[in-house]
């Protein structure tokens, strides 16, 4: 009778672990300001200040990053699908002179609406 309710919860478990974040990475983040290849897929990075972060091929896949400062950081081939990058005051995330070259958009939420460039 409990067989049912252990696979549920097994199931969730692998569920939410898909989309969580290392929080190995997001420390080395903050403290570095660097984190080529990291895991911050689902990550609350909304204000963050990511000023010339090396974000390089980093999972940002539905991160959260209203409000967040990237500008002039390097997200060369970062995977931005389901990320919000949309505010709410009418501007965006700031990604001013930020490397974009190869970034994955699927489902990006920006100011102008939902980018679907690599679904």
């Amino acid at each position: 009778m409990n067989r049912p309710i252990i696979l549920a919860s097994l199931l969730l478990l692998v569920v939410f672990n898909t989309w969580a974040y290392n929080e190995t990475d997001l420390a080395r983040l903050k403290a570095t300001n660097a984190c080529e290849g990291c895991d911050l897929s689902g990550a609350n990075l909304r204000g963050i200040k990511l000023r010339g972060a090396d974000l390089g091929d980093a999972d940002l896949g539905g991160a959260y990053l209203r409000d967040a400062n990237l500008r002039g950081a390097d997200l060369t081939g970062a995977n931005l699908s389901n990320a919000n990058l949309k505010n709410t005051d009418f501007t965006t995330t700031n990604l001013k002179n930020a490397k974009l070259d190869g970034a994955l958009y699927c489902k990006t939420k920006m100011l102008w609406g939902e980018l679907n460039d690599d679904c």
